[in-house]
């Protein structure tokens, strides 16, 4: 008989939070009558768009980071992100007294490549839609000898996002649900590990834009499923595939996924911004898009959502919430 060690276990994710301590913001939980008015339940909104480089990207880039040796760190980092991580990275780099070189799309929103320059990362960019960002990322750092650190096909970097959902937790209790965005499945994976390692029985949603349904589709099939590079608002999940790694950790510990419009999320990011008065990205508004929409059946008494960041300039956030791209 064999088993199989999961990349990431909850001890991981808690010897995550130890060293993101006092390094990482401890970012807050707020809540809302007329949000919980709407969904028929009380909502907990972990708002990692006040994390650092404004996402939870902060967390699993630090904690990978930091667990380099003087050697690799002398040398530098790598990295690949359409944005967040990108950021994640270099303030993470910047931190440890070292240097970042982070591939991005050419169409990466200007506010993300500006913030991650302005962190002191070289960029070099590359076309989303034909380009393979791994393979140009994996040949950068070989030829440089950086150490690579992917957005989430890394146990550490599972493991530190995991830490929103352990710090929710903490602060809640128990709950009945935790919905999180999906993208590459980090995030995902971390905090399903770190919930049902605390909370068994607890229901775990992720939530994907309809365009970009790879998890979804993979989950159903038993297996990992390549799409088109879907376009979609929510650039942070606007992915092909889920990673092999965060695959293996979701296909044993996500309940279900629900998909949302783009429409819906334009409409979560204005309520949001009305009502709680907070700025959330598109990628970060898919969870409430779906509480919103009614996408979720069945909804337990308690539920928690990670509102996984709020890297948008104000003239984008204008013109999503006006309708627009």
């Amino acid at each position: 008989m064999t088993t199989t060690t999961p990349p990431v276990t909850l001890d991981d994710v808690q010897d995550a939070a130890t060293r993101l301590k006092g390094v990482a913001h401890r970012t807050p939980v707020l809540r809302s009558r007329t949000l919980d008015a709407l969904v028929g339940a009380e909502v907990f909104l972990k708002c990692e768009n006040f994390q650092r480089v404004g996402a939870f990207k902060f967390r699993g880039a630090y904690n990978a980071a930091s667990r380099l040796t003087p050697e690799q760190l002398a040398r530098g980092i790598a990295a690949y992100s359409s944005g967040n991580h990108a950021q994640a990275v270099a303030l993470a780099a910047r931190e440890l007294g070292t240097t970042a070189v982070i591939v991005m799309p050419e169409d990466a929103p200007p506010s993300k490549r500006a913030a991650t320059e302005g962190y002191g990362a070289e960029i070099v960019t590359y076309d989303r839609y034909t380009g393979d960002r791994v393979a140009i990322a994996e040949a950068l750092a070989a030829e440089r000898g950086l150490a690579l650190i992917p957005p989430y096909e890394h146990a550490h970097v599972m493991a530190g996002q995991g830490t929103a959902a352990l710090e929710l937790l903490e602060e809640t209790g128990e709950l009945g649900a935790l919905l999180t965005p999906v993208g590459g499945g980090g995030l995902m994976a971390g905090s399903a590990t770190a919930a049902k390692g605390l909370h068994p029985d607890i229901r775990m949603v992720g939530v994907e834009p309809e365009a970009g349904d790879d998890t979804k589709r993979s989950l159903e099939a038993g297996r990992r499923v390549s799409i088109p590079v879907p376009k979609t608002i929510a650039d942070g999940q606007a992915l092909h595939t889920p990673g092999e790694l965060t695959f293996s950790v979701n296909r044993r510990l996500v309940d279900e996924i629900v998909l949302v419009s783009d429409d819906e999320i334009r409409e979560a990011m204005r309520f949001v911004f009305e009502r709680l008065k907070i700025v959330v990205e598109p990628s970060g508004a898919t969870p409430l898009a779906a509480l919103l929409s009614g996408r979720v059946g069945g909804l337990p008494d308690r539920i928690g959502v990670i509102v996984s960041g709020g890297n948008v300039d104000a003239e984008r956030f204008a013109r999503l919430c006006a309708g627009g791209v």
